[in-house]
């Protein structure tokens, strides 16, 4: 008669062993994502801004969303970053580790800007939606002002198109 561990709890203790031996070899490579580099490589869209096209990097997850825009020395002019939440709340933004000055723009489901908010670089400051929204989009800061693009204005593309 065999004694110790039944064979399925040996089993079960073997699955949780690989299980564990998985994520821990996988817990550097979560750390090595929160980068100290610019993040070039996320997925794009186009949106507009009246007659104005807009090649936008979409922040969707809260990895992404986290780095933002951080270590970014330069951005084309007609580039930016469209902030994706999964449900409208109140959104604010803060400026640590991005070196360039931003306009970020506080969008409603159906792509209706709410308020605009110019930030400075490298601060702490809060930048704050002025009610609940889904999306933000941050461009280099003056973009909208030299577009006559203010609160109100209705921005298009695929992520406004379900509305």
């Amino acid at each position: 008669m065999a004694t110790g561990v039944p064979s399925r709890a040996r089993r079960a203790v073997g699955a949780w062993a690989v299980w564990l031996a998985a994520f821990a070899l996988a817990a550097p490579a979560g750390v090595a994502q929160a980068q100290e580099g610019p993040q070039m490589n996320l997925r794009r869209v186009e949106l507009t801004a009246g007659m104005h096209r807009i090649d936008a990097q979409v922040a969707l997850t809260p990895q992404e969303r986290q780095t933002g825009l951080m270590y970014r020395k330069e951005m084309p002019a007609h580039e930016g970053m469209l902030f994706v939440f999964e449900q409208p709340s109140q959104q604010c933004f803060w400026m640590k580790n991005t070196l360039l000055p931003l306009t970020a723009a506080f969008i409603a489901d159906d792509g209706t800007i709410v308020n605009l908010e110019d930030m400075k670089p490298q601060t702490l400051d809060s930048h704050c939606s002025a009610k609940p929204v889904r999306y933000v989009l941050e461009m280099n800061q003056g973009w909208f002002a030299k577009k006559g693009i203010k609160a109100g204005a209705k921005l298009g593309g695929t992520p406004f198109a379900r509305q």
